[in-house]
């Protein structure tokens, strides 16, 4: 009986939020690889803000999605049929896989997984690309040291919550901002952020930032832009540095609709603040390292960790559309199989 993979596709390409009637469903019998190439069972997909780039037909550091064919995302799965050297029937595997239930790939596009006493699913989010961005960040970019003052936005999410419990390990101050009272309470009493403010509810973004930094930001892990930005511009101390990491705030908007600034750049002269941005790909030499670090950490308890997770792979583009308008909590994750 020939097996069917279900696929999630871009059907058009958004102008604005995304919506439901961006993407389409099909189905296509399971195909077979080729030489060098490996069937793989999908078990987990990661969800990230960054795909929302992916749905524009512009030029990036990656290629845009095709119209007609399924998204992509990092995935976990396992191998099904293997005709690569070095993968065999049962192994795990991650790799940038379509979203569906089962794909062809390169074995050279793979890499193998251990699963160890941590669930597969980490290794989407904290032992993955968002806890590797939050280090990069955090570390190289952000050239954080003990008795820094740390601001990071979005901070409840995937790559904030890791980048303000980093800080806190490395002996830190940390201020961290969320979209819910109950996100808030998290990052302080969980997750030991020193101060964690609601950016929806504040009366000025501005003054809470400064109230929380009367001597200036050291680092700042820059995840939304806009409003938070121009906050963090105007509050950073001398020779301070800005990791630019996401800009959310501003995905959705088309280049004749983007808002402009961001304001308050002439105070990155005078106070000889460097701001950088950085896409994580470029730095994977530092993925053994914070490997290592994680697991310790994690051993310790010193680094918490959360998923949302989605049940069943039709779930994906409602946690898509969820995580742009920051209804998940923590890392966004579609679980496709068991």
């Amino acid at each position: 009986m020939t097996q069917t993979n279900h696929r999630v596709l871009l059907k058009q390409r958004p102008l604005g939020p995304v919506t439901d009637d961006v993407f389409d469903f099909d189905e296509q019998p399971v195909g077979e690889p080729g030489d060098g190439e490996v069937l793989v069972r999908n078990l987990f997909l990661s969800v990230d803000p960054y795909m929302r780039g992916r749905m524009n037909d512009v030029k990036s550091y990656v290629p845009p999605f095709a119209v007609g064919e399924p998204l992509q995302g990092g995935v976990v799965g396992e191998v099904v049929a293997s005709r690569a050297e070095g993968y065999a029937e049962g192994d795990t595997v991650m790799g940038m896989l379509g979203w569906e239930q089962y794909s062809i790939a390169d074995g050279r596009a793979l890499r193998p997984v251990v699963a160890g006493d941590l669930p597969l699913s980490y290794h989407l989010g904290i032992l993955g690309m968002p806890g590797l961005t939050a280090w990069v960040g955090l570390n190289v970019i952000g050239a954080c040291k003990p008795g820094d003052a740390v601001l990071v936005s979005a901070a409840s999410g995937a790559v904030g919550s890791v980048v303000g419990q980093i800080a806190r390990n490395q002996g830190c101050y940390v201020v961290g901002s969320a979209g819910s009272d109950d996100k808030v309470a998290w990052l302080r009493d969980s997750l030991g952020f020193d101060v964690a403010f609601n950016y929806k509810t504040v009366d000025s973004i501005h003054a809470a930032v400064h109230k929380a930094f009367p001597k200036g930001i050291d680092v700042n892990f820059e995840n939304v832009g806009g409003d938070m930005l121009e906050a963090a511009i105007w509050n950073m101390a001398p020779f301070g540095r800005i990791a630019l990491c996401g800009m959310i705030a501003n995905y959705n908007a088309r280049p004749e609709e983007m808002p402009p600034g961001p304001r308050g750049l002439p105070a990155l002269i005078g106070r000889s603040v460097r701001m950088e941005g950085f896409i994580v790909s470029n730095h994977l030499e530092h993925a053994p390292a914070w490997d290592q670090q994680c697991r310790e950490w994690i051993a310790a308890g010193k680094l918490e960790y959360r998923e949302s997770v989605a049940d069943g792979l039709a779930q994906a583009p409602a946690a898509f559309m969820g995580l742009m308008t920051g209804q998940n909590f923590g890392k966004q994750i579609v679980k496709i199989a068991d």
